[in-house]
């Protein structure tokens, strides 16, 4: 506490805050309060229990929040009649009671100082009713974000659900379309086989037909890098010759083969040079060798397509965290791909996504869900300012001690006029039924309170950058451990 000092009825009665109390009130302020004089310093520290209320009477007070490992800044003034400390103690034990920020004074500067319990029971005797809106609309204000909070994770859930379920129906139905191909391949090949095996002592070997497969694979490699830069019609007169040159030699049917030789690499010339010599049994052959180059094509596809489920399921896995503990040590970037990912189905065709790492960036203290919560919040409403399309780009770096993700977008930009309420809860410019206004706020509770970093925003139009600042290392003041 500070150096006391003699209390002023007429200097009380001066202040905005208590202008309009009568004569015993002011006296039983004097009587019960106490005015203090402090020197340059700190007055009372951010997380220490709430014991007394402040209303300054003269001087110069700053207030700031703890972020990570600094103290920033969030008030300075000089207004006598302006108050901090305990004022929530009218609320009791149903909030936790202590300071929400750290107050300091810059000059020599006197308070009128009141205890918490005294502020409480002014509170409740003469303001009764003011008490009764005040605890309504605290505790409502908490419900009401708790609910819209809750609505807000759902119908992103919702959102996030359908862009999986999209994302992943696709890579399953190719797979299921090949593996039916693949079936039908098999059936034919065998049938081939029975053909081939028709012609006795004229057959070729199974070594025979081993040996054509082996070569044709060779070849189809060779073909398949040098056809890389073929357009559709060049594809086109290449089925078409390799059409003309079956039907030459007896093969029906041989447009449908035409297309599977093509697409394996294959040119006539090479079927020329692999089958030659099977004059009789040529037909049986080149369509089990079609079928079979078919089917290995076909495993690849189905290959393509479970490898693309596993990696949207370890996506998911990964987004959700629900294998995790609460808080570890994660890697941003692993965090940043996954909900990439997991929003891939409502990010437009016309929003490219650009990702800018830095490299060998150490991982950070976290809670990884809720982070990935943050990006969601982020990387939706860059999207939602890009209607037109655009450029989102996700970078990250190290700044000193902390670890930089940067969210820029080529939108329209934020107003000056609203880009200091942002952050604030409710707040929103979507259309009504388009958005909550707890996004950004939840974000920055996430960020700031959470994880002890900060959140930011610069804008201009074409270029908006949210930035998120997490430190490498958890503090003791932060009652964490790296």
């Amino acid at each position: 506490m500070g150096v006391p000092r003699s209390c002023s009825v007429e200097e009380l009665r001066t202040l905005f805050l208590f202008e309009k109390l009568d004569e015993n009130q002011l006296n039983w302020l004097c009587e019960h309060g106490t005015v203090e004089a402090f020197e340059p310093g700190q007055v009372y520290a951010e997380g220490d229990a709430a014991q007394w209320f402040y209303v300054l009477l003269e001087g110069t007070v700053v207030l700031s929040r703890r972020v990570g490992a600094d103290d920033v800044e969030v008030a300075r003034t000089s207004q006598v009649g302006v108050y901090s400390g305990a004022f929530q103690a009218y609320l009791g034990d149903r909030v936790q009671q202590i300071y929400r920020n750290s107050l300091s004074v810059t000059v020599p500067s006197r308070f009128f100082v009141v205890s918490a319990e005294l502020f409480s029971t002014l509170m409740h005797e003469w303001f009764p009713m003011a008490v009764h809106l005040l605890e309504g609309l605290f505790f409502g204000t908490q419900i009401q974000q708790q609910i819209v909070g809750g609505r807000e994770r759902l119908l992103a859930l919702g959102a996030l659900s359908a862009g999986l379920t999209h994302e992943l129906n696709n890579p399953a139905g190719a797979a299921l379309r090949a593996a039916s191909a693949l079936r039908e391949g098999v059936v034919g090949a065998r049938a081939d086989l029975n053909a081939i095996a028709a012609h006795g002592e004229r057959a070729p070997s199974l070594e025979t037909l081993v040996s054509v497969l082996d070569r044709a694979t060779e070849a189809a490699a060779q073909g398949k890098a040098s056809a890389l830069g073929l357009g559709p019609l060049a594809i086109s007169d290449r089925e078409d010759a390799m059409a003309d040159w079956l039907d030459d030699r007896g093969v029906e049917d041989g447009w449908q083969l035409a297309p599977t030789f093509v697409q394996a690499g294959l040119e006539a010339d090479d079927l020329e040079r692999i089958t030659g010599g099977m004059d009789g049994v040529l037909p049986a052959v080149l369509s089990w060798l079609a079928r079979t180059l078919e089917t290995e094509g076909l495993t690849a596809e189905i290959e393509e397509a479970t490898h693309r489920v596993s990696a949207l399921v370890g996506a998911a896995k990964q987004y959700s965290q629900l294998d995790r503990a609460s808080q570890q040590e994660v890697d941003v970037h692993e965090l940043l791909d996954s909900t990439v990912t997991m929003l891939a189905g409502k990010i437009p065709p016309d929003v490219r996504v650009v990702k800018d790492y830095g490299a060998d960036l150490p991982k950070v203290p976290a809670y990884p869900a809720e982070l990935n919560q943050v990006w969601t919040n982020l990387i939706d409403n860059a999207v939602a300012a890009m209607a037109d399309g655009g450029t989102l780009t996700i970078s990250t770096s190290l700044d000193r001690d902390q670890l930089v993700v940067e969210f820029q977008d080529t939108g329209p930009g934020v107003p000056d006029e609203i880009k200091g309420r942002i952050f604030e809860p409710f707040f929103t410019t979507k259309p009504v039924g388009k958005g909550t206004g707890l996004g950004l706020d939840i974000s920055w509770r996430i960020v700031v309170s959470r994880h002890h970093g900060d959140l930011s925003v610069e804008s201009v139009p074409g270029d908006t950058r949210f930035r998120v600042r997490l430190p490498v290392r958890w503090n003791d003041q932060s009652g964490s451990t790296s």
